[in-house]
C-alpha cells in the first residue's frame, strides 16, 4: 500500500503565502511527485498583495532564531528550532534565488526593492509554475476523508472538479487555510481528534467613538505608551491617530500580545495613552516647574514642549481647561495637574476594533502539541501536515507572521515530498 501512496499526489489546502511555499517546497524537493494547490477563491496570494500598504512587509531583520522568537506571543518558543532550519536569512536567499530582492528599512522591516508587493506574488507564482505545481482556484474541498490503508480522500467543488474530478486521492495533505475560524477546516479537523484554540483576530486598530483626538486624524507620535487600564497589557512604539480612534504598531503590537483578553473583555475597555513614555509623574512635575519660572510669559498651547506635533498639544491644553491665550503664569494649579495628568495617561474609552487596513490576523488555530515540530505533521493523523496561520502561532506586526508561512511551509513542504 505503500508504494500505492507514493504514486498519488501531494495537496495542498490554500492559497496564500504559507500554501505556496509549502507547494513549491514540495514539488522542487521531488519534481517527480504530481502537487496540487485548492483556493477556493478566485484571488490567490491576498495578503501577501495588500500587506505593507501594499509594499509586502516579507520579514523582519533578525540576527538569529533567539531574537526572532521574541516578536510571536503565541508559538515562538516552539518553533526555536524550526527557525534555525530555514529563518530570515534563508527567506532572503529564497527570494533572491527568484530574483526579488529586499530592502532593510530604519525599524528592521523588510521590503522588496521594487516597494510593490506584485513582485513578491508574481515570484510566488512563478516558482510554483516552475516547479510543476498545478494551482485551481474557484475550487474547494467539501470533504476529506482519511482512507484506511493510509492516504486521503478529497470530494471536490468548484471549477477544479471539471479538471480533476469530484474526488481527488492524495497521499498527503497540506492545511494552509488561514486562520479565519469561518473557513470550515477547523470543523473536520476536530472531527479527526485535533485540539483548535478558537480563533480570535489579533493585530487590530481600537475604535474610539468618544475621543476627545477625534479632530486630529493622520497626527503620529513617533514613541507612545498604550496601556489597558486595569490589566498588565501595555505597549510602547509610534502611535497614529485615526478619524476612528487609534492605530500605529503600538496598538498593534498590544493587541497582538493581548488578543484573547481584549476578546473575553469584548473590546471594550479604557487605554491609557502616554505621549511622554520616558517620563515619570515626578519627573514631568519638575520639568514643570523649571519650565514655568522660565517661560512665564508664553503662551501655553502656542509652544507644544518635547517635539509633541503642535495639534495634539493644542488638544491637550484644552482638554486640560487652559484657553488659547493662557500663558503659563496664568495657569492654576490644578489645570497644569490635569495638563500633565493627560501628557502621561490620557484615557481614551475603547468600543470595538478594526481591522488593520485588508489584514486579517488571529490568534488560535491547531496545537502545536499536537504537530512534529520539524516536519509539522500530525502527530494524530499521519500524512496531514499544517502550515501558517491554521496553527496556534501568530507574530506581531512586522513581517513576522509572514516568517512563520515562510519557515512552517517550507519544512512542512519539503516533509510531505517524500524525499
Amino acid at each position: 500500500m505503500a508504494t500505492d501512496l507514493e504514486n498519488l499526489p501531494v495537496v495542498v489546502l490554500g492559497g496564500g503565502a504559507a500554501g505556496f511555499f509549502g507547494a513549491i517546497a514540495c514539488a522542487e524537493a521531488n519534481p517527480g511527485r504530481p502537487v496540487f494547490l485548492l483556493e477556493k477563491t478566485p484571488k490567490l496570494l491576498g495578503k501577501v498583495r495588500v500587506s505593507g500598504g501594499g509594499r509586502c512587509n516579507v520579514t523582519h531583520a533578525c540576527e538569529s532564531a533567539a531574537q526572532l522568537v521574541q516578536h510571536y506571543p503565541r508559538g515562538g518558543r516552539q518553533l526555536k528550532d524550526a527557525f534555525r532550519r530555514f529563518g530570515v536569512a534563508d527567506t532572503v536567499a529564497w527570494f533572491a534565488a527568484r530574483g526579488v530582492a529586499l530592502k532593510t528599512e530604519a525599524d528592521g522591516r523588510m521590503f522588496p526593492v521594487t516597494d510593490s508587493s506584485e513582485t513578491v506574488a508574481r515570484a510566488l507564482e512563478e516558482a510554483a509554475r516552475r516547479a510543476g505545481v498545478r494551482v485551481l482556484t474557484r475550487t474547494a474541498a467539501d470533504e476529506i476523508m482519511v482512507l484506511p490503508g493510509g492516504g486521503f480522500l478529497l470530494k471536490i467543488n468548484g471549477e477544479g472538479a471539471t479538471a480533476v474530478g469530484e474526488e481527488l486521492r492524495a497521499a498527503r495533505l497540506l492545511v494552509a487555510t488561514g486562520g479565519n475560524p469561518k473557513s470550515g477546516a477547523y470543523d473536520w479537523l476536530r472531527a479527526l481528534g485535533h485540539g483548535v484554540a478558537e480563533p480570535v483576530p489579533s493585530l487590530f486598530t481600537f475604535n474610539v467613538p468618544a475621543s476627545p483626538l477625534r479632530e486630529l486624524p493622520g497626527v503620529s507620535v513617533p514613541h507612545a505608551r498604550v496601556l489597558l487600564a486595569g490589566e498588565k497589557l501595555h505597549y510602547e512604539g509610534p502611535l497614529l491617530i485615526t478619524h476612528w480612534g487609534v492605530s500605529g504598531p503600538a496598538v498593534l503590537k498590544l493587541s497582538a500580545w493581548g488578543a484573547r483578553r481584549l476578546h473575553e473583555l469584548g473590546y471594550h475597555g479604557t487605554a491609557l495613552i502616554s505621549w511622554l513614555p520616558t517620563h515619570t509623574d515626578d519627573s514631568l512635575r519638575a520639568w514643570a516647574l523649571a519650565f514655568r519660572l522660565e517661560n512665564g510669559k508664553k503662551q501655553v498651547a502656542a509652544h507644544p514642549p518635547f517635539g509633541l506635533p503642535a495639534r495634539l498639544w493644542r488638544t491637550l491644553t484644552a482638554e486640560a481647561g487652559l484657553g488659547p491665550d493662557t500663558r503659563w503664569s496664568e495657569v492654576p494649579a490644578r489645570a497644569q495637574g490635569r495638563l500633565l495628568e493627560l501628557l502621561l495617561r490620557t484615557p481614551l474609552e475603547v468600543r470595538g476594533k478594526t481591522t488593520h487596513k485588508d489584514e486579517f490576523v488571529t490568534c488560535g488555530g491547531i496545537s502545536l502539541s499536537e504537530v512534529s515540530l520539524s516536519t509539522f505533521e500530525s502527530r494524530l493523523v499521519p500524512g496531514l501536515f499544517f502550515a501558517g496561520e491554521v496553527l496556534d502561532l501568530d507574530g506581531i506586526t512586522g513581517g513576522f507572521n509572514f516568517q512563520a508561512a515562510w519557515t512552517t511551509g517550507f519544512l512542512a513542504g519539503q516533509a510531505m515530498s517524500g524525499r
